[in-house]
């Protein structure tokens, strides 16, 4: 499992976690799409903005393997911002490859893509 070095591990002054510390010895957490409703709580929006933005910043429109990446956060972004850049995709596999699609990004969030924040 890769793990994504200067990458924040979660949220600054909360518990919303954005890297996991090794791999797990059950099996891989397989990453799916989590519907986002308009009622979901502001801490979690925060949340995925904050990932989002992180996401950017490291990996900005090129592929990234997903590592230690946490699966949780990454499904509330999957198939929409974020989506597999290789195919088959395996949504089970720490070597995955995804990348975000900046065009359905930037309407999400328009602040972190054009670099206005």
């Amino acid at each position: 499992m890769m793990k994504h070095r200067g990458f924040p591990g979660r949220l600054p002054g909360t518990d919303f976690q954005f890297t996991i510390r090794r791999a797990n010895p059950k099996g891989v957490t397989p990453i799916t799409r989590r519907e986002r409703f308009r009622d979901r709580k502001p801490a979690d929006r925060r949340a995925d903005a904050a990932f989002m933005e992180a996401l950017w910043q490291h990996f900005g429109d090129q592929p990234f393997e997903r590592g230690n990446l946490d699966a949780g956060r990454l499904s509330w972004l999957f198939e929409r911002e974020v989506i597999p850049a290789e195919d088959p995709f395996d949504p089970a596999s720490y070597d995955a490859l995804l990348v975000i699609d900046a065009d359905a990004a930037r309407l999400s969030f328009p602040d972190i893509i054009d670099g206005v924040r």
